[in-house]
This record gives C-alpha cells, structure tokens and sequence, in this order.
C-alpha cells in the first residue's frame, strides 16, 4: 500500500483552487477547506464578522483543518486542502503536518494573471452572501493581499498548474482517471 497523498495549493484569491480541489474530490480525495469552516462557523466575512477580525478567526479553524487531515492521511486516505497557503512558513508548516501522518505532499501552485483573478473575484462578490467561497472584496484589497503572497521558489518542490486536474492526479499516480472539464 502507498502513502497517502495530501495536495496544498499556493495560489491568491481567484487563482482557481476550489475548482481543482472539487475535481480532484471528484475523484475521491477528501476536500478540506477552511473558508466554508469559517462561512459555517462565523458567517458572512464583512457582515456577520468584522473585516479585522478575519485572522483571529482563521487561526482555531486552520488548527482543527491540520488536525483532520492528519487524521485522515493517518488512516490512508489520499485529501486536498482548499487553501491559498501564501507564504514558505505556511506551506512548509503544512508539509510538516502532512508527512508527520505518513503522507505525501505535492505543492500546486496557480499562477493567475491579476485581471482574471479580479474578474473571477467580481463574479464571487454577487454570491458572497450565500457562497462559503465567496469572501467579498475589493480589488485594491486584491492588489494589497498580492504584496503579501510569495509563490513557491526553487527551494520548494511543486508543480504549475497547467489549468487540468488531470496533470495533478498524474503527478499523484492517479493515472488516467477521468476528470469532468473545470
């Protein structure tokens, strides 16, 4: 039996990773995503929470995401977090988490040019209010979150994404598993 998988994404807001987690939970990794936990348990970001208190927030539910995705590579079961994980230290902490339950990280990153990002961000701002993945903002907050992401470097193993789920699951032995188009 082979280790278990868990893929983290490095992308920004906009960049395409809830539809590659969902496509790669279509093909039976278990989906783990902090901001439809944070939607559940908080609310609307902006409107049931204030703006400010986003981080403070993130924190315990980051902490219980960690804690199942251990659980469930420790049981063998292959996952993918829906997170943007921005900066080394937080990918690295995660690939700590994941191969200290016996897994296997593979780090995605999604390159996406700004003006699509903001598009993708403007058509999600029209369903913020009931979409757990639609946190609404702005595009000078766009702009401002971009000065905070760090793509991966050459010092951290990953893969571009090439916009096909199908790439992924090759890159995880999934082999030719079919994947519905995203």
């Amino acid at each position: 039996m082979s280790a278990p998988r868990a893929v983290l994404m490095s992308g920004m807001p906009g960049s395409g990773k809830t539809k590659l987690a969902q496509a790669l939970a279509d093909c039976g990794l278990a989906r783990l995503c902090p901001d439809e936990e944070m939607f559940r348990r908080y609310g609307q970001y902006g409107v049931d929470f204030p703006r400010g208190q986003f981080r403070v927030r993130e924190r315990p539910v980051l902490s219980d995401i960690a804690v199942e995705l251990r659980e469930l590579l420790s049981s063998g079961r292959d996952a993918v977090v829906d997170h943007g994980f921005w900066t080394p230290e937080e990918r690295g902490e995660w690939r700590s988490h994941v191969t200290q339950a016996g897994g296997i990280p593979l780090l995605v990153y999604l390159p996406v040019p700004h003006a699509v990002r903001w598009s993708r961000i403007q058509e999600r701002n029209a369903h913020a209010h009931t979409d757990a993945n639609a946190i609404s903002f702005s595009e000078e907050d766009l702009l401002r979150f971009a000065g905070r992401f760090f793509p991966p470097g050459d010092d951290e193993p990953h893969m571009v994404y090439d916009g096909h789920p199908e790439t992924v699951l090759s890159a995880l032995g999934y082999g030719d598993t079919p994947v519905s188009a995203v």
